[in-house]
């Protein structure tokens, strides 16, 4: 194996976390559209080809109007609005495929012609077997919609961000490791001190993004459309209305919605802490490019958050702003990445 052939897995791994990327977007604004629930058949492999004729359409629409959601909420939808929302859908789930065609074929190439490492083989079938466990997982999420009420849970609408969060992390981890393998390792240096808070610092991120998803699988984002006040308040009424206590968090719409105020705050503290901390430390050029970058989407992503909801959740924004969570919690990984060990053969002097 040679740095050529790592450079050349990393950049597939790479591509495979920007499909991600947009399947994560993708997912969003179909679930802001209210299109998640438009296919309600699960066919993994005929499942490729959209209606083609107008029977099928009338086919699939009649698949549609038995469902809770045409008879609850969609009542009287016609067949160009059943369209709309099935193509959001149908590229949704057309994009998951995709990606695992794209990750599969590739793999097997580097596989058969030995060019992967032997210590990353079984961290990339891991991939795939996590990525099919994903597509697993969707479908489970669809369910929960698919009886009397028709609303997907929250928590399984949130255990699906959350894999698709934790797949894409690791890829992306392993890209970086991979583009970073033959460079010769060195003892730590003071910012070796600085990788703890950065991992914290993902941690905080993930966490956030976690209670984003019940903000979006309670559509908490409807209510209390007024910044920095809820409701005229600080604290809003309500917070702990449910029994038992546990469920405000992931049920109660103005619990879910402060807590995720709450966090988006902390996380905003936390990299500008992070940002003045590791500016007075001597670093690497990319690291200390990582921090800078970290700084300026973390406020673009506070902006957009306000924006989407002082404006009542449009798609577009909504869409930016969940782009823009994925986008912060990979700056994080980057810089975490950057400050390992190895780095410090290419330390610069402090700013």
């Amino acid at each position: 194996m040679t740095e050529k052939d790592n450079r050349a897995i990393a950049i597939w791994l790479l591509v495979c976390c920007a499909m991600i990327f947009a399947m994560v977007v993708l997912g969003g604004v179909t679930r802001l559209t209210g299109s998640g629930l438009s296919m309600v058949r699960w066919e993994p492999v005929t499942g490729i080809f959209p209606p083609m004729t107008q029977a099928e359409w009338q086919q699939e629409f009649a698949h549609y109007q038995a469902s809770p959601e045409y008879q609850k909420i969609n009542v009287g939808m016609d067949l160009a609005g059943f369209k709309q929302i099935y193509w959001f859908e149908f590229a949704h789930r057309l994009l998951g495929r995709a990606i695992g065609v794209i990750f599969l074929l590739p793999f097997l190439y580097f596989l058969l012609r030995r060019k992967i490492e032997k210590p990353f083989i079984p961290r990339l079938g891991l991939m795939f077997v996590l990525g099919g466990l994903q597509g697993l997982l969707g479908w489970y999420m669809v369910k929960s919609g698919l009886v009397d009420n028709p609303h997907v849970s929250q928590y399984r609408l949130t255990a699906h961000l959350a894999a698709a969060i934790v797949i894409y992390a690791y890829m992306f981890w392993v890209a970086l490791d991979l583009l970073a393998a033959r460079q010769r390792s060195a003892p730590g240096g003071r910012h070796a001190s600085l990788r703890p808070y950065a991992l914290m610092t993902a941690g905080l991120i993930f966490l956030t993004i976690l209670s984003g998803g019940f903000v979006a699988g309670t559509k908490a984002g409807f209510a209390y459309n007024t910044f920095p006040l809820m409701d005229g308040r600080w604290i809003p009424d309500g917070l702990f209305a449910l029994s038992p206590l546990y469920r405000n968090l992931f049920e109660n719409i103005a619990t879910v919605q402060f807590d995720h105020r709450l966090l988006a705050t902390l996380t905003l503290i936390a990299v500008m802490a992070f940002w003045w901390t590791a500016t007075r430390v001597p670093m690497a050029r990319r690291a200390r490019l990582a921090v800078h970058l970290l700084l300026a989407m973390v406020l673009i992503q506070v902006t957009l958050g306000i924006s989407t909801l002082l404006l009542h959740v449009p798609v577009s924004l909504a869409a930016a702003h969940q782009a823009g969570a994925l986008a912060l919690f990979t700056l994080v990984l980057f810089a975490s990445h950057a400050l390992r060990p190895y780095e410090t053969a290419a330390v610069e002097g402090a700013a």
